[in-house]
């Protein structure tokens, strides 16, 4: 097979059907490893949905060991990419293109926090007089007093940002839960 590929130093698309076939197989598989070390996780972990703990437990063990399989993946797929690109039509062509994108943007993100981005902490958050506030009267908050002031965080809120920074009689303080 690969006296079929390699001709000489040019590269060249293996003219058997099973061969071609393998290729596009390897390329699918090497797609969907890529594409599911990123979305995976970020399904899982997306805000407002329950959470199971062993989901949590899947999300956070992708999450950690996707740079090297997606680095991997994401440089077979553009491999093959390449060969099987002399093989088809516009919509072959435009399917691995769209393919190999999706696959480069799973490599890039997985080694980023885009955890921090979906659950950002609230850095400045601004307060109203409890009779200007809009909460329903049996909406949850977290509460918080330190000496004379008091602070009331609702729970719709910490849903989403989970974490909230604020500062407290000058005390820097961060309410999570």
């Amino acid at each position: 097979m690969w006296d079929q590929i390699c001709k000489g130093n040019a590269i060249a698309m293996p003219s058997s059907n099973s061969a071609r076939l393998s290729l596009w197989l390897i390329f699918c598989v090497s797609a969907i490893v890529a594409i599911g070390f990123f979305f995976v996780p970020a399904f899982i972990i997306r805000p407002f949905t329950h959470q199971s703990v062993s989901g949590l437990g899947w999300a956070m063990a992708l999450r950690q060991s996707a740079p090297l399989p997606t680095l991997i993946a994401a440089l077979v797929c553009v491999a093959l990419a390449v060969l099987l690109w002399d093989s088809g039509n516009l919509r072959r062509k435009i399917v691995l293109s769209s393919v190999v994108v999706l696959v480069l943007f799973s490599a890039v993100m997985s080694r980023l926090n885009y955890f921090e981005w979906m659950f950002h902490p609230v850095d400045s958050p601004q307060f109203e007089a409890e009779a200007a506030s809009k909460l329903a009267g049996k909406e949850m908050v977290l509460a918080v007093q330190y000496g004379p002031d008091a602070r009331a965080y609702p729970i719709r809120e910490m849903a989403y940002h989970h974490i909230l920074n604020d500062v407290v009689q000058g005390v820097p303080i961060a309410v999570t839960y």
